[in-house]
């Protein structure tokens, strides 16, 4: 009877043993193309004695159509013994490769003890078409180790293994084994080692290979062109391919594929235009990666309407075809057309690629933001390419840019491996949202993994140096890049620049800046905004000429970062110079640069040309009107901020809350700033910090303390700026006690004081007069570390002072690491105030050794000292150098002279200084002369200042009873009465005195 499978299950189902059970799978798979007998199936051992290869193996093999079929007769090949059948086992490996059965073929291939040429041969090439090069590698190692040889066929593949692994070092035994073989003056093992050292980088080597094979041919030239624009070296590939043409070689498509990238790149597209010509004319158009090359070449020469056309050629169009139009689009920020190709690509049933979302992913940063963002990521779970950690990686950083950073969080924890580019867009990520420590926290469990950061890693995580002010961890950052070499990249020395600019470090920045061999427009830039940050005007004017002597192109960032520098009238025709220089170079159709521009002119007093360039302006945006509002409201020009506000609103242009900023210092009742605060609220912005900060202001202002506490229990209390705010209304309202229990309570909610808050804090100790608590203050400061800050330094001394504890102030002065004008400025007026002027004066020398500055606060102080102690000789020297030193003397500093000269006696040299004062006398400094008159009994003097008192205002009742006294001091009793019956017929009359003590006081 016939035999069939289910009839073989049934006779079978009484055999037990392991033996017999293997070889049931095989005859119920040969049972309907085998004719056996039921003799053969119950009593397999009769049929085990027969040849084995009677059952037609080969043919068996012919027909195995499914891989479960290949066990039982891998089982065949070990039982009975044949497996080292090199024939036999070379069919069976065909057929584990032909059908995808990549794990048996490899355990059959192990359990060999010495394999053949052929089937070493059979399984590298085999396992190579499969991109399965570890793989590759090992059998090759177990071949050498059983003593199988090499010969021509193998070491390609094997090479090509180990430039695909980057296994640099194991390629470069086998090429020692090449040489050794004496294989190594093979054309194709040759081209092979050729294409080993160009992939991974080392050129030198690559291009020694080709210039030493006697006879080289296209492929040869290929591998070296691919090499070099792999690794960037494009004028190497240029020059390349010119000695192909030398040799008379003719391109082909792995030619033209390698260098229409490099041409693109170099900007040679008229070359490239000519290439496309010699495509055309070779037929190899057809081929889809060369016209994903050219379409990417035409986007490169912003020609996208060529790129198009040439896209819209193809008939069948393959992923790298759709991706490289696709990129076109993202990369020229045509946004809206490149989700257009993603859409048709899609509607077309060609399968979206890791190319097509690494590609489209970034622009949902810029035009789409997180709903495409989601529906991306839905795209990629239905293709199946979640898992990939380059689309894991596109989608994180694109969740990050978009500020959903525990998405990109959750993203980065499911990527399996995760590699470089995976870690620093997490680091990224987090700099991007500004959670500073978290990227410092990846960026050291990057290491702690065993990543090494590379440049992109240091860069980023510079940026949270800067921001969290961390010099320590960026110094340390600093040396891991000059110890990796990274130190070499001009990114990364750009990016410490800028770290070491933030954090005040000048001279580390110059330094740096000195020892660079090539400088970029970045790192003038960046030396440039740090000196203009710094105040370092001089220094800055200095660089920017020395950066156009050297030929470095001043761009619009240098032109923006050195306008804020000129801030004074003097500065003016600098000025001047920058907007002629952007003038003449085409730049002043950038908007950002014009509105900077108005802000020069503002600052430095023009305001005519400030609104005259205003007015040219084609394009007007919102910081246009900000510049021009801010810049009025800076001078107190009141009137003209309330003018350009409402012509704003004219135009229709809706101010924001920089607008308002600008608005409410200059409302000059309280119904315009309740105006202001309503036209806040109905545009949804009245809960912006720094708004809600100037609404309690404004309320201040007009002493509507009620109204500061209302905004201030509606505003964020996590915001330290709202505490600060608060606390300095107190201050100003000489509610010192109110304000330290505002701080208690910040401490109380968890918030960390800035340096504004301590400020605020030391100016209710200095009301307070209290050492105790100005003891706990400077205590607590230095706790948090704020002992560094020059500015709350300063304003303790100050506080020490008031409260009479000068010796406490001059160790404050004494352990200051650095000293500004304003530090020699407060611990001098201390010594003013407590009436020691030689102290005053040995300090001032000190200063200027020192080489600060002194400013006009100093100058003034220094004099009033010299007045308090009478050195006439001394002053006159100081007000000497103030003038030497370009300071133009205010009315306190001509006051302070007078006040001195008049009171030592010196009364006509203390007139002579009045009548050259370059502006008019105030009514304190006559007075105060009158005063010194009566004192010494200068009559004539004093009724020559008297009369000009008089005319200056005739209803001041102190001048003319200083006078009164003057001539009654020298008996001349007749005048004092005419002057005290002159008072009586104005109505002026003297205002009575008041006792503090006991009843007196009211």
């Amino acid at each position: 009877m016939a035999i069939t499978p289910s009839r073989i299950l049934s006779l079978w189902r009484f055999v037990s043993t392991p033996y017999l059970q293997n070889l049931r799978r095989f005859y119920v798979f040969t049972a309907s193309s085998s004719k056996l007998s039921e003799e053969s199936i119950t009593n397999p051992t009769k049929l085990c004695s027969r040849n084995f290869k009677d059952f037609n193996f080969l043919a068996l093999l012919k027909q195995c159509q499914r891989i479960q079929h290949l066990k039982p007769l891998k089982s065949l090949l070990i039982v009975h013994g044949v497996i080292e059948d090199n024939r036999l086992l070379g069919e069976f490996l065909k057929s584990c490769f032909h059908l995808g059965a990549l794990d048996i073929a490899l355990s059959s291939f192990q359990t060999i003890k010495r394999p053949s040429v052929f089937l070493q041969n059979l399984m590298i090439r085999n396992l190579c078409k499969y991109g399965l090069f570890g793989d590759l590698l090992r059998v090759y190692m177990k071949c050498r180790v059983s003593g199988c040889p090499s010969d021509d066929f193998t070491f390609p593949f094997v090479m090509k293994a180990c430039s695909s692994l980057g296994e640099f070092m194991i390629g470069r035994e086998i090429h020692c084994v090449i040489l050794r073989a004496g294989y190594d003056k093979n054309l194709v093992i040759q081209t092979a080692l050729v294409g080993f050292y160009a992939k991974l980088g080392n050129m030198g080597t690559a291009r020694v290979l080709v210039d030493k094979m006697p006879q080289k041919d296209l492929v040869s030239w290929n591998a070296l062109i691919a090499g070099y624009s792999l690794n960037g070296l494009d004028q190497e590939a240029f020059e390349a391919f010119d000695s192909i043409r030398d040799a008379g070689l003719k391109p082909n498509v792995s030619t033209l594929a390698s260098i229409i990238p490099v041409c693109t790149r170099l900007g040679y597209f008229y070359f490239g235009k000519s290439l496309h010509g010699l495509i055309v004319k070779s037929g190899y158009l057809s081929d889809e990666f060369l016209v994903s090359a050219l379409i990417s070449m035409y986007a490169g020469d912003l020609n996208l309407s060529t790129a198009r056309k040439l896209f819209d050629s193809v008939v069948e169009k393959n992923a790298s075809v759709w991706n490289a139009m696709l990129s076109a689009y993202t990369q020229s920020k045509k946004f809206f057309e490149a989700f257009e190709i993603f859409r048709q690509m899609v509607r077309a049933e060609m399968k979206p690629d890791l190319v097509t979302f690494v590609s489209i992913i970034p622009s949902c940063e810029d035009y789409s933001g997180i709903q495409h963002g989601e529906s991306l990521n839905a795209c990629v779970i239905k293709y199946g390419l979640e898992n990939q950690p380059s689309v894991l990686t596109a989608l994180l950083s694109m969740y990050a840019k978009v500020g959903n950073a525990s998405l990109a969080k959750l993203l980065f924890d499911q990527i399996p491996d995760k590699n470089l580019l995976s870690w620093n867009a997490m680091i990224s990520g987090y700099v991007h949202n500004a959670l500073w420590d978290a990227s410092i926290a990846v960026f050291c469990q990057m290491q702690f993994v065993g990543i090494n950061p590379d440049a992109v890693s240091i860069i980023s995580i510079l940026s949270a140096c800067s921001k969290l002010k961390a010099v320590l961890l960026g110094k340390s950052a600093h040396a891991f890049s000059l110890r990796k070499g990274l130190i070499s990249n001009l990114d990364v020395v750009n990016a410490l620049l800028m770290f070491y600019s933030d954090c005040r470090k000048l001279s580390y920045t110059f330094n740096i800046f000195h020892r660079m061999s090539t400088r970029s427009t970045v790192s003038w830039n960046t030396l440039i905004s740090g000196c203009v940050h710094r105040g370092e005007v001089e220094e800055a004017v200095i660089l920017l000429q020395q950066m156009h002597k050297e030929g470095a192109e001043l761009d619009i960032v240098t032109l923006i970062s050195m306008l804020p520098s000129f801030s004074e009238n003097k500065n003016l025709n600098q000025g001047m110079a920058v907007h002629g220089y952007a003038i003449k170079n085409g730049y002043v159709s950038d908007v950002t640069l014009m509105n900077a521009l108005i802000t020069m002119y503002c600052d430095c007093g023009s305001f005519n040309d400030g609104r005259l360039l205003f007015e040219v302006m084609h394009v007007r945006t919102l910081v246009s009107w900000n510049a021009l509002i801010t810049g009025y409201r800076h001078q107190n020009l009141q009137n003209e901020v309330l003018i350009m506000f409402g012509q704003m609103r004219e135009e229709g242009q809706r101010p924001n809350h920089v607008t308002l900023l600008n608005l409410l210092p200059v409302c000059s009742t309280l119904v315009q700033g309740k105006s202001v605060h309503a036209f806040a609220l109905r545009r949804g912005i009245s809960a912006e910090i720094t708004l809600l900060t100037s609404l309690i202001f404004m309320y201040a202002r007009f002493e509507k303390t009620k109204l500061c506490l209302l905004l201030f229990q509606m505003g964020d209390k996590r915001e330290i700026s709202l505490w600060n705010a608060i606390m300095s209304v107190n201050v100003q309202r000489k509610d010192a006690q109110q304000a330290v229990v505002f701080f208690t309570g910040l401490l109380c909610m968890g918030l960390e004081p800035d340096n504004i808050t301590f400020l605020s804090l030391i100016s209710a100790c200095v009301q307070l007069k209290s050492l105790n608590i100005t003891h706990s203050v400077m205590a607590f400061l230095i706790h948090k570390g704020f002992d560094k800050d020059v500015a709350v330094s300063n304003a303790l001394m100050d506080s020490y002072i008031r409260c009479g504890s000068i010796s406490i102030a001059e160790k404050l002065f004494g352990s200051l690491l650095e000293k500004d004008a304003v530090s020699w400025g407060v611990i001098i007026n201390g010594y003013a105030l407590f009436g020691d002027g030689e102290a005053a004066l040995d300090l001032f020398k000190q200063m200027q050794l020192s080489g600060v500055s002194p400013s006009e606060i100093t100058y003034s102080s220094v004099l009033s000292a010299c007045s308090h102690a009478g050195l006439v000789e001394q002053s006159q020297m100081v007000f000497k150098s103030m003038l030497e030193h370009g300071i133009s003397p205010k009315m306190e500093h001509y006051a302070c002279m007078v006040d001195l000269l008049g009171r030592t006696g010196y009364l006509t040299e203390a007139f002579n200084f009045v009548k050259r004062l370059p502006f008019r006398p105030s009514v304190s400094l006559l007075e105060s002369l009158l005063g010194a008159c009566r004192i010494h009994g200068n009559v004539e003097l004093g009724e020559k200042i008297s009369g000009m008192l008089f005319e200056m205002d005739p209803k001041n009742q102190g001048s003319y009873i200083i006078l009164h006294n003057i001539y009654a001091s020298v008996g001349r009793w007749e005048d004092a009465n005419r002057v005290r019956s002159y008072m009586e017929r104005r109505g002026l009359k003297k205002m009575p005195g008041f006792s503090l003590v006991g009843d007196g006081y009211q």
